[in-house]
């Protein structure tokens, strides 16, 4: 009878074990999570864990329109270099060399009245008259006299010997007392450095002033002045 007992007593607890456990378990559990979601919400509203979070998140950058005008600060622009000095119209112009004209001006009134072997040869006359100093007009006037080119054809000392001054020295022009020349540029230089160098150098800077020791003709001043108003005509 008793053994009956027991085992009625056993499987009853028994029965109440198995309906009870679950329940135990469960209890335990949100227990745990209790204590689980308490400790992740200290941690995540505590101020260091803030600080880290705000530090490993970028902050985005402020969006700057393309087309926005942002006015230069004055102290950082760097003023414009100063602008070299630029020719103006008027220096940019042919300067004028004598007589009012330029030396092309000039050269085309010289082309204009000389023919013959000294045709074409007006600028020589410009720049080297221009260069050593002397009248150019009497430069022309006094080749004009000497070779005769006027006339419309020039004496054998010009187109022999490019001698266009009637000046003697050596090299000779055909053995005789006139300078040749080896160009007639050469010639036009050479005539014009003469008339510096034994004229003008020494006073000598009008027609009749060179007149007694140019030619022996006492009219020789006369005649030259001639052509020079012919020049002047051109």
């Amino acid at each position: 009878m008793k053994s009956n007992y027991m085992i009625c007593a056993i499987l009853v607890f028994g029965v109440l074990v198995a309906i009870t456990a679950p329940h135990l378990v469960n209890i335990a559990l949100k227990g745990d999570n209790a204590t689980y979601e308490t400790d992740v919400k200290s941690l995540t509203t505590s101020a260091e864990y803030q600080a880290d979070l705000a530090a490993a998140i970028p902050v985005a950058e402020e969006k700057v329109t393309v087309n926005e005008e942002i006015a230069p600060d004055p102290e950082k622009v760097e003023p414009l270099p100063e602008e070299e000095n630029v020719p103006t119209k008027e220096v940019l112009q042919d300067p004028i060399v004598y007589d009012g004209m330029t030396l092309k001006q000039l050269t085309d009134k010289f082309n204009r009245i000389l023919k013959s072997t000294l045709a074409g040869t007006g600028y020589y006359f410009a720049k080297y008259a221009i260069d050593y100093g002397v009248d150019p007009y009497i430069a022309v006037a006094i080749t004009l006299h000497e070779t005769g080119c006027n006339n419309g054809s020039c004496s054998s000392k010009v187109t022999k010997c490019n001698n266009v001054g009637g000046m003697k020295g050596s090299p000779s022009c055909n053995g005789g007392s006139y300078k040749a020349f080896a160009t007639l540029e050469e010639g036009i230089k050479g005539f014009i450095h003469n008339l510096k160098k034994n004229y003008y150098d020494k006073g000598l800077t009008t027609l009749e002033q060179m007149n007694t020791k140019y030619a022996s003709s006492k009219t020789w001043a006369t005649q030259v002045n001639r052509y020079v108003n012919q020049i002047k005509a051109a």
